[in-house]
């Protein structure tokens, strides 16, 4: 991952020593929880993709994360969350660069978000980056375990 133009904010691929940060940091940067939310989820990611989970980091203190997943077919982004004290400082907009810096290194063509419809500081930041919502679609999941 590329240093940013803003010399003491770096992104880099999280590591299995990062992971209790990041879901600590999650309990304070990003709204709502997920299933996966948990050091079984987040260490399996890491296992099966080292290079999904993207960190953003400001003169060595965790910013900001992402989880960049690419099927083969779709680039899907999860977890987009930038610490309250960050934003609105570059570090959404250095996640994504590395975001989709990633899909098209894969050869992902088009990149879909998870984003909170009550989240409205996020639909802002979303749309900011180029990122518009597809009305006709819906999420429709079943869990799989408890």
């Amino acid at each position: 991952m590329a240093v940013m133009n803003d010399h003491s904010l770096s992104t880099r691929s999280a590591t299995t020593t990062d992971l209790d940060e990041v879901l600590a940091f999650w309990k304070v940067a990003a709204e709502g929880t997920s299933i996966s939310d948990d050091s079984d989820g987040i260490a399996r990611l890491v296992e099966r993709d080292p290079e999904a989970l993207i960190l953003a980091e400001r003169e060595g203190a965790l910013v900001g994360t992402v989880i960049v997943g690419f099927d083969g077919w779709r680039c899907h982004l999860y977890r987009l969350a930038v610490h309250p004290d960050q934003r609105r400082r570059g570090v959404g907009s250095a996640l994504l660069a590395a975001a989709e810096e990633r899909f098209t290194a894969l050869g992902g063509r088009r990149a879909d978000a998870m984003v909170l419809d009550g989240n409205a500081s996020a639909h802002q930041a979303w749309r900011a980056a180029g990122y518009e919502p597809e009305p006709q679609w819906s999420r429709w999941v079943k869990h799989l375990a408890e």
